[in-house]
């Protein structure tokens, strides 16, 4: 060893001596969003660095709010797409944890059926179930059960909430039946029910206990005023993170609409079926028109929580958030099919977006959405560490399952369609109905909307304020996307992502997180082009 080499220092020591250093490795937030010095960032122009690990991943929670009052058991929005979010979406994301906007290019009544639709689908006390009479048939149970999937249904003499009970029909009763049978030949009349004002727990016990697939609530004279069902028991096993209202314990759901004064008739249609969140859907946020409509919102609806945008600036946010917003939608063009950014000259990188508004927003108690860009799990653990509440997901989702639309094949993959609500196609005024939207049913406690026309009011020009244009100018693009598998795999897959990336962080939830970067404990790092194709798959055949 040369004798000139320099002394080792004692290792009992090194923590000691790491606190010589002026200042920790990395950037600290403010320094890593400096756009004087680094302008605009994306997610993927820098990463956070790691910490110490001192827990299990699986203890990780992922619990964040999207508006004031609404808190998330996981971070994931699926966006208000006519391919990407109807009724089947909604419900899958809300079951695992998250929230599915619906669109709302479409007309209001399919809408509204669709937003009924997510309402009914887990409860905890069914307040309105579907309700037959005595001289009902076989064949209006067979129709509830086409359209909304169940078959157990309550029989009261008038065939209304509120008529005294008489029976029960179940899907055992209508097997090899004749479709006229009437269903007081046929209906179950020894019946185990509950009284009016019995607790949610001990109805659920009652109906464990008798092995019924369904428990009727009556009052004192033995009129039914409400319904308990089995299969909510079993969705609460299954699905723990499930996305509840925490009285009635209905899946919360989710609606956008535009700023023009139709959507007001809309937006009634919408609270009538049960909305609990409503999305202004604007590509700029910041006008008289969403002003207006916020103000009108939270005067007409003071319960109905109000997501705003999109913003991409403190200025832009500082009007919706005096209007009333209970949460703000962050992105302008950096969706995976928009092109405002190039196509208008208008926008901002998503990550300085997210960023600044979030740090704005936040002193007014009004959490944010990042909407675009999100790409990956490392895409959505960014956003959240620049203060965002949950993102929001179009081309992510596009291409499972449960998106709309029907698979087909392209160059020998299995692909759904997916366009930008700024595409061409979708601003084509009178273009068809979605083919979910087509679906009608009549009879008894019907929640879809009779047959109708093949034309609506079209979401996409009033969401990119060209209504009134002659030449429509495209914000977006069209295009197909491979088949993903369904979202009850690929949401959970999202899920274990983000904990282990939390693990590696070393926090333990989203509060802890953001408090961290705000602290400077959690560090940054910029990544130059070579960075970002050394961390990405290379050197491969």
């Amino acid at each position: 060893m040369p004798s000139n080499a320099e002394a080792s220092l004692d290792p009992a020591q090194a923590l000691e001596y790491l606190k010589t250093y002026e200042r920790s490795d990395g950037l600290s937030i403010t320094d890593l969003m400096d756009s004087r010095v680094h302008g605009g960032l994306t997610y993927n122009d820098f990463l956070l660095l790691p910490g110490k690990i001192d827990f299990a991943a699986q203890e990780v929670v992922t619990e964040s709010r999207i508006t004031r009052n609404v808190t998330l058991k996981t971070p994931f929005m699926s966006s208000p797409m006519d391919t990407v979010t109807e009724s089947e979406m909604a419900i899958a994301m809300a079951l695992l944890g998250g929230i599915g906007v619906i669109h709302h290019n479409q007309p209001p009544a399919a809408q509204a059926a669709m937003v009924r639709a997510v309402k009914r689908h887990e409860n905890g006390f069914i307040n309105d179930p579907v309700v037959l009479s005595p001289s009902h048939t076989v064949e209006d149970v067979l129709d509830v059960k086409e359209r909304l999937g169940f078959a157990g249904i309550p029989i009261t003499d008038d065939g209304r909430l509120g008529g005294k009970l008489v029976g029960i029909v179940t899907n055992r009763d209508i097997q090899f039946r004749a479709p006229s049978t009437p269903l007081s030949e046929i209906m179950t009349t020894d019946l185990v029910t509950a009284p009016e004002g019995i607790t949610l727990q001990e109805a659920n016990n009652i109906l464990r206990d008798s092995k019924k697939g369904k428990l009727p609530i009556i009052d004192k004279e033995g009129r039914l005023t409400s319904l308990l069902a089995r299969s909510d028991l079993l969705k609460n096993k299954t699905f723990p993170l499930a996305s509840k209202r925490p009285e009635s314990k209905q899946l919360y759901a989710a609606a956008a609409i535009g700023t023009r004064p139709a959507d007001r008739d809309r937006l009634a249609l919408l609270v009538d079926a049960g909305l609990d969140i409503v999305v202004l859907d604007s590509s700029q946020g910041n006008s008289i028109y969403q002003i207006d409509m916020i103000k009108w919102i939270k005067q007409t609806y003071p319960k109905l929580e109000v997501i705003a945008g999109n913003v991409v600036t403190r200025e832009q946010a500082a009007n919706l958030i005096a209007a009333g917003a209970d949460g703000l939608r962050v992105g302008m063009g950096s969706g995976s099919i928009c092109i405002t950014q190039e196509v208008m000259a208008v926008g901002r990188p998503q990550a300085t977006a997210v960023y600044a508004v979030a740090e704005f927003a936040r002193k007014f108690g009004v959490p944010v959405i990042a909407d675009g860009g999100i790409g990956n799990v490392g895409h959505i653990v960014k956003a959240l560490a620049l203060g965002a509440g949950a993102v929001m997901m179009g081309g992510l989702l596009a291409g499972t399952t449960e998106a709309p639309g029907e698979y087909f094949w392209h160059e020998g993959k299995r692909v759904k369609a997916y366009r930008g609500m700024g595409s061409l196609e979708a601003m084509e005024q009178g273009k068809p109905v979605p083919p979910s939207a087509q679906r009608g049913g009549k009879g008894p406690g019907s929640s879809n909307p009779p047959a109708k026309k093949t034309t609506h009011e079209n979401a996409a020009t009033s969401r990119y304020f060209s209504e009134s244009s002659a030449v429509k100018v495209a914000q977006g693009v069209s295009g197909d996307v491979q088949d993903k598998g369904s979202v009850h795999a690929f949401i959970p897959y999202l899920y274990a992502g983000l904990q282990h990336s939390f693990q590696d962080i070393g926090v333990r939830n989203v509060r802890e997180l953001q408090d961290s970067v705000r602290a400077g404990k959690t560090r940054f790092e910029l990544r130059t082009t070579s960075a970002q194709i050394e961390g990405g798959v290379h050197g491969l055949n």
